[in-house]
């Protein structure tokens, strides 16, 4: 294979661990195995090859933090580069951005309402009494 073909088409899991999305390509395989990683709303395979004008979702984080990211692929690459080279890669539609700045701030709200402190061992009693009266 020439190098100009090459670089029109990539493995699925080399460009996935080229743009840092995953920090091996054992770990994107797995991803993409998994069904994290879908192009244009459908699963792909690890050998699949990407072209640039793709869309892919991504879905990182654990469970109770998962976030999604929609990209457009924009460049190709099989070689793991710095992260300013791995921007170039790739961008993330303005529907993804809003949608995770809107999780952020969720994420936020969620955490105001808990208490500053744990409850004391005093606390703890009176609420297992209130417990057990409902």
């Amino acid at each position: 294979m020439s190098e100009k073909e090459s670089l029109l088409k990539v493995r699925a899991d080399k460009w996935l661990w080229a743009a840092r999305f995953f920090k091996t390509r054992t770990l994107a395989k797995e991803a993409i195995e998994s069904g994290k990683v879908q192009m244009n709303g459908s699963k792909i395979k690890v050998s699949k090859e990407l072209q640039v004008g793709d869309t892919l979702s991504i879905r990182q984080g654990h469970a109770t933090r998962l976030e999604e990211k929609v990209v457009v692929i924009k460049a190709l690459s099989d070689n793991r580069g710095n992260a300013t080279i791995a921007q170039t890669l790739y961008e993330e539609t303005a529907e993804s951005l809003a949608n995770r700045e809107f999780m952020k701030e969720q994420r936020k709200l969620d955490n105001l309402a808990r208490p500053d402190t744990k409850p004391n061992k005093k606390e703890r009693r009176d609420l297992a009494k209130f417990r057990e009266n409902f």
